[in-house]
């Protein structure tokens, strides 16, 4: 599903964000990606994304090498992934229903698909009596759950999550996360960047850990130099 041969990333300052970077992702898995602040665990998710660009190496997503998918095509590219941010990014002046059915907008979807799909994503993470609220009125771990379900309205195969339990107490983190295992668990690949090891240590799934943009472990196992 996703690999990383030899990447490397700087950003446009020098800042090298990601070195000589080698790592596999399988089909239908769930991995977190920990590591300090500044390890690079954005970095990697924003190149899956093709949010970035990297600078050396090759990154094959879902048998597409990235390099060869130019801007036009990046749109369609990510009608398969589902992108979380930690900040929800969510439109205040609308309604949850509208923030939730906008990537189905975009694509151009009939009104009659886009309140099935909504309303079934609502359901998913227990918010379908919210769609006429505005996201301001809602908690925070509401509002989270709303990216969420904006994040895979559109079924995607792949789901990237950037720190999706940063700003949420312990109680509301593993709620979270115990959603996105239940979208995993019907397939979709779940990719997650996260500092909080003790919550993934519970989670029992594929850990890979960065430090200083290099990999130091994957899937429990040390990562020689």
């Amino acid at each position: 599903m996703i690999r990383f041969t030899d990447v490397s990333m700087h950003y446009g300052d020098g800042n090298e964000a990601l070195r000589r970077l080698n790592l596999y992702v399988e089909q239908a898995a769930m991995v977190y990606v920990t590591g300090r602040s500044g390890a690079g665990k954005s970095s990697l998710l924003r190149l899956v994304a093709l949010i970035e660009r990297h600078n050396r190496g090759q990154i094959i997503v879902n048998g597409q090498n990235l390099e060869r998918v130019t801007g036009r095509r990046i749109p369609m590219f990510r009608r398969n992934i589902g992108f979380m941010f930690q900040d929800h990014r969510l439109l205040y002046d609308r309604t949850v229903f509208d923030n939730i059915a906008l990537p189905l907008v975009i694509a151009g979807y009939r009104y009659q698909e886009i309140r099935k799909r909504v309303h079934a994503a609502l359901d998913k993470v227990g918010l379908l009596n919210k769609e006429k609220v505005s996201p301001i009125a809602l908690s925070g771990g509401e509002q989270q759950r709303v990216g969420i379900a904006r994040s895979v309205v559109h079924r995607p195969a792949l789901l990237l999550a950037d720190e999706p339990t940063g700003n949420l107490d312990p109680a509301l983190s593993w709620d979270i996360m115990k959603l996105f295992e239940q979208f995993n668990q019907v397939g979709v690949t779940v990719l997650i960047a996260s500092h909080d090891l003790d919550m993934i240590k519970k989670m029992n799934k594929s850990i890979i850990t960065l430090r200083e943009g290099k990999l130091l472990t994957h899937i429990g196992r040390t990562i020689s130099e």
